[in-house]
């Protein structure tokens, strides 16, 4: 869904977009689904997530997709609940690693939030604001970023940038 209903939140690592993202899906009334890209691939990143997951407390259903996101949303948006992806950032590190269509699956998730039936939320790191690495990989992953944030924030009603914890209103 295209206008307020869709908000997209940058920052940097540890900006507190997450936490500002979470704060506005529980300041709206019904259910929230956090709908979460990550993969627990060794131990501290499965105690980082089960710490996220206590965190968030038990209004919030957690629903893991690392890949098939565009598919996730339709599945779990809806008129009586808000719907948080946390993050894009980590979907295009799996969608890389996986050998994806980046331009599909980029399209395919811009065209699912132009139909949703409820309010969505979209976190990701901003990660183009540094020096141009030196590795063709990660020189790709900051393009496949910077494109992807360029077209969902087009179609975005509300876009947000956090620095220290300190939101900005981009739109």
């Amino acid at each position: 869904m295209t206008g307020p209903s869709l908000t997209l939140v940058l920052g940097g690592a540890r900006s507190g977009k997450s936490a500002f993202a979470q704060a506005r899906a529980e300041a709206t009334r019904g259910a929230c689904v956090y709908l979460a890209t990550a993969r627990a691939g060794d131990a501290e990143m499965a105690a980082r997530i089960a710490a996220h997951r206590r965190q968030r407390g038990p209004r919030w259903r957690t629903v893991e997709e690392p890949l098939a996101l565009a598919a996730a949303l339709r599945r779990e948006a809806g008129a009586d609940r808000i719907v948080l992806v946390d993050c894009l950032t980590l979907w295009l590190s799996n969608l890389l690693a996986a050998g994806a269509d980046m331009a599909v699956e980029r399209d395919g998730l811009v065209a699912a939030c132009g139909e949703l039936p409820g309010p969505v939320i979209l976190v990701s790191n901003e990660v183009g604001q540094g020096i141009v690495p030196d590795n063709a990989l990660a020189r790709r992953f900051i393009d496949e970023a910077g494109w992807l944030h360029q077209q969902l924030a087009r179609v975005a009603g509300e876009v947000f940038f956090l620095t220290a914890g300190l939101p900005q209103r981009l739109k």
